[in-house]
């Protein structure tokens, strides 16, 4: 015999076996009970809730010939056959390849004859709201002024698209999504009649990612048990079967962020898809992440709202505190844009580096909910820097009034010693440039030398594309080897540009002038 999907193998037979909808389940029964049935059901909700499922249920026990406490006893021959299918009592309805106006007479045609054996004839309408306008039309009539022995139950996952006029001929009952504690209890329960050994935190997983769809949950679980199998399933198989990611990573990613260290976020990306993670997915989890993390941040005694162990709780607890409230929603706003647009992008690593980039980076977004971020990033700034370093090598353009009132404008003053690695250096620098690799060796012929320091050289170059591309980590480490091959001293070396509109005399002491023509300083 071929292998029974799990969701199929496991469909609840009665009342007693549908969970998560207990209050639909009682007011059903009730009614079977006392003989109070309607002619016309609506049930909504998400996929995977139980209404196709429940429908057939109520379907059962309405002609069940022995109904015990309203749910059918699952023995008796009208139970069989509607199990079987073979139920003439029982007609089911794919309202998406059956929604023209015709399919809707046939049914008209059909309940002018009464049931060949049990009490009514059901109707069970699956994704009702495919019906075209004309199909609608044409269903009103019979469903508000059906005969006595036909019920109908019109399913659908979105409820909004039905006429308001057949709605309002329906005793309505929504479907809720179903826990993530109900799905776990369910999925252990068929685990162990199935004799597969699962971690419970492998079900629990499971169970979040079905989205409180329980024929998610027992597919994905499927899945799962397929790819291992025979082997005892675990947390970490679950999340490399789903392509999903550890909480752990979120919290080195979101850490690394705060931190606004670009190249460490855009590390742990590559880590991540060189894994095979689905980004989808990872943007969808991330943001859900954030979502449990702003709950803490907000919030007191969260604990027994969030699905999180205790080691994740104590986790998130620590990072509420690193991070600000507008933050977080500003990072819960572009992961949620960065969802909508994944679903269709062919580049999907790029919109999300883009998107982790922004977060490291306020200053790429002018929005409003971005200013307290800029801000605090420049204040960041700001605390790290050391202004007695900067002032140390700074050259200071001061304005002084003369006497006659004019603005006279003093020139940057020589230092009265330059240290003696950096004076060795400038006496060499032209032959230790001309020891450079091709692009650099170019570039520097045209740098001018200043102080940048204590024991620093400042090599200055006319452009800022120029001075970008010889600062660059590559080409500095090659200058410092030059140099320190040549006088046999290290001597640390740092890049600057002249600035648009000024001269090199104007920002810079030239030392190389300075040291090789042998200006006299005055004091």
């Amino acid at each position: 015999m071929s292998y029974t999907a799990l969701y199929r193998k496991f469909r609840p037979v009665s009342f007693k076996d549908v969970k998560g909808q207990d209050h639909i389940i009682t007011t059903l029964q009730n009614q079977i009970k006392a003989d109070r049935i309607g002619h016309a059901y609506l049930f909504c909700g998400t996929r995977g809730t139980g209404k196709t499922t429940v429908a057939k249920i109520f379907a059962k026990a309405v002609n069940c010939q022995n109904p015990v406490d309203g749910s059918p006893c699952g023995e008796c021959e009208m139970c069989r056959a509607i199990a079987a299918g073979t139920s003439m009592n029982v007609i089911e309805i794919d309202a998406a390849s059956n929604n023209g106006v015709d399919n809707i007479r046939e049914i008209r045609e059909e309940v002018a004859y009464r049931p060949t054996e049990g009490k009514y004839k059901v109707y069970i309408i699956d994704e009702v709201h495919m019906l075209s306008i004309g199909a609608f039309n044409a269903l009103l009539k019979t469903l508000e002024e059906p005969p006595e022995y036909v019920i109908f139950i019109l399913a659908t996952t979105e409820v909004h698209k039905i006429p308001i006029t057949i709605l309002s001929r329906c005793q309505h009952y929504d479907f809720k999504r179903i826990s993530i504690e109900t799905i776990s209890g369910r999925l252990k329960e068929l685990m162990d009649a199935e004799q597969v050994e699962v971690e419970d935190k492998a079900i629990r997983y499971v169970a979040k990612a079905g989205d409180g769809s329980m024929r998610d949950a027992l597919s994905l679980l499927d899945q799962c048990i397929a790819f291992y199998l025979g082997q005892r399933l675990t947390y970490d198989h679950v999340l490399e079967v789903l392509g999903a990611v550890d909480t752990d990573v979120f919290s080195q990613l979101l850490r690394s962020i705060i931190k606004r260290d670009v190249p460490k976020v855009l590390d742990i990306v590559e880590e991540l898809v060189m894994q095979g993670r689905e980004l989808t997915q990872l943007t969808t989890d991330i943001t859900w992440y954030l979502r449990n993390l702003l709950l803490v941040k907000t919030s007191d005694n969260i604990e027994d709202v969030l699905d999180v162990s205790t080691e994740n709780m104590m986790q998130l607890k620590e990072e509420s505190g690193m991070i600000e409230t507008d933050m977080l929603l500003r990072y819960i706003r572009i992961f949620s844009e960065l969802s909508g647009q994944l679903k269709y992008a062919s580049q999907k690593r790029v919109l999300l580096e883009v998107a982790l980039i922004k977060l490291c980076t306020p200053a790429m977004e002018t929005r409003d909910d971005t200013l307290l971020d800029r801000i605090r990033a420049v204040e960041e700034r700001l605390e790290n820097t050391d202004f007695a370093a900067i002032q140390e090598r700074a050259v200071h353009i001061a304005s002084e009034e003369d006497s006659g009132g004019k603005k006279v404008q003093v020139k940057p003053q020589l230092p009265s010693a330059v240290p003696e690695d950096v004076q060795e250096v400038v006496k060499n620098f032209r032959p230790i440039a001309d020891g450079a690799s091709g692009l650099l060796k170019t570039y520097l012929k045209k740098a001018r030398l200043s102080l940048g320091g204590e024991n620093r050289l400042m090599i200055v170059m006319p452009e800022a594309m120029e001075a970008e591309l010889v600062g660059s980590e590559e080409h500095r480490r090659e200058l410092e080897e030059l140099i320190e091959n040549r006088i046999g001293k290290r001597v640390e070396v740092e890049v600057r540009h002249v600035e648009e509109g000024r001269r090199f005399e104007d920002t810079f002491v030239d030392i190389e002038k300075k040291i090789n023509m042998e200006i006299t300083v005055e004091d």
